[in-house]
Order: C-alpha cells, then structure tokens, then sequence
C-alpha cells in the first residue's frame, strides 16, 4: 500500500514553505499527488522535482 504524507508535512521535512510544495503538485510535476478537499497527499517516496526556477549553466 502505498503511503502518503501532507503538503505541510513535506514542507517541514524539506524546510520550506508549504507553498513552495503545493505549486510543483499543482503543476503535476511530482507523480502520485492526491487532493484531499484542501490537502494534497504526497507519495512518501516521490522525489524532489527540478527547480524551475534555476537557469541552464550553459545559457548565454
């Protein structure tokens, strides 16, 4: 069976704010995702998906 942890609690156990997790689940980036009413559900072992916001190094 598969287990599931909270938006809140992934973003503690990552360190930061728990916008910063619901955005990548809204974006299904990170396989797996439930919602819950309000809650999103994370599969506990989904990875952590690529920052967006980092730029390519080899951009000119």
């Amino acid at each position: 069976m598969l287990e599931y942890i909270s938006s809140p609690e992934e973003a503690k156990k990552r360190g930061i704010s728990e916008i910063r997790v619901q955005k990548p689940c809204e974006e299904n980036r990170i396989p797996g995702v439930a919602k819950f009413i309000r809650l999103r559900l994370i599969p506990k072992d989904a990875e952590k998906p690529a920052d967006k916001r980092k730029r390519e190094e080899n951009r000119k």
